[in-house]
């Protein structure tokens, strides 16, 4: 239950879910968002007595916040104010009190806006469009076909970083733009042949094309993926193997790789070089 758009819990949830083996078929979720008035908050304690379970909650104003936990404790439903740790040692850190405003996070200030335009330039750029203007992505991502190069610049813009992505294509040359002094940082992105092979199979397969070409050899797909992880080297660039990564996992390994290196060039600038 939130007093905003829930997001916070959803993503709280999921990741406490997954540690247990019930949650991936016995456990339902009921979210209940933008709880901000008395009766709101009475018909959500009466959906919560029937269905039972256990409550995650995010409510800053103390009203509401009451209603729910003696409900709660009515009903003998567990219950667990998510965000109050963290706003705890905040304000002890802080020395200041807590503005309790519900949805701060989602007001529309320069950090959304940046988003949305990341957005909108990460989806000009995808697959090698527009390739004349690169220098300006934040990251760029390079690999052969299907190495999850799309999805993860899609996530990464959305975390407000302008992401381009390349595909890496035997007997193509890459565009020059990625090969200056200081921009962008490129990643290059691989995988095993085989599980390759397999996604590029199934890909085939659901567009109805021949299941049965170069493009899914594996041999030639090994010659490719080693040409690609040979490209990288030859130009410096880390590569990120995402055979057993998820998206986010992908994201979280460049962005540590992208904060170093923004490091490495202010200390390149300050010294009058770049890298």
């Amino acid at each position: 239950m939130s007093d905003s758009t829930g997001e916070t819990l959803k993503s709280v949830a999921t990741a406490g879910l997954v540690q247990f083996q019930k949650s991936q078929e016995e456990v339902e979720i009921h979210s209940w968002s933008l709880v901000r008035t008395a009766a709101q908050m009475q018909r959500t304690v009466d959906a919560i007595a029937k269905t039972g379970g256990l409550v995650l909650f995010t409510l800053v104003d103390p009203q509401l916040r009451d209603a729910l936990v003696k409900g709660c404790a009515k009903h003998r439903i567990g219950y667990i104010a998510v965000l109050d740790p963290v706003i705890h040692a905040m304000g002890k850190y802080f020395g200041e009190k807590a503005r309790n405003l519900p949805g701060r996070q989602h007001e529309l200030d320069a950090e959304y806006f940046a988003r949305i335009d990341a957005m909108h330039f990460t989806i000009a750029h995808d697959d090698g469009q527009h390739t004349e203007d690169i220098d300006k992505a934040d990251i760029v991502l390079v690999g052969v076909s299907r190495t999850s190069k799309t999805p993860t610049s899609i996530y990464l813009a959305n975390r407000g970083y302008k992401t381009a992505n390349v595909p890496i294509v035997p007997g193509l040359s890459l565009p020059g733009e990625l090969h200056g002094s200081c921009q962008p940082f490129v990643v290059g992105l691989t995988t095993s042949p085989d599980r390759l092979v397999m996604v590029r199979r199934n890909r085939l397969i659901a567009m109805n094309q021949q299941a049965e070409t170069d493009y899914v050899d594996i041999e030639q797909v090994r010659a490719e993926v080693a040409e690609a992880r040979k490209i990288c080297g030859k130009y410096n660039w880390p590569v990120i193997d995402v055979t057993r990564r998820s998206i986010e996992e992908t994201a979280a390994a460049i962005l540590n790789l992208y904060a170093k290196r923004q490091e490495q060039l202010k200390e390149q600038q300050a010294g009058g070089d770049c890298l």
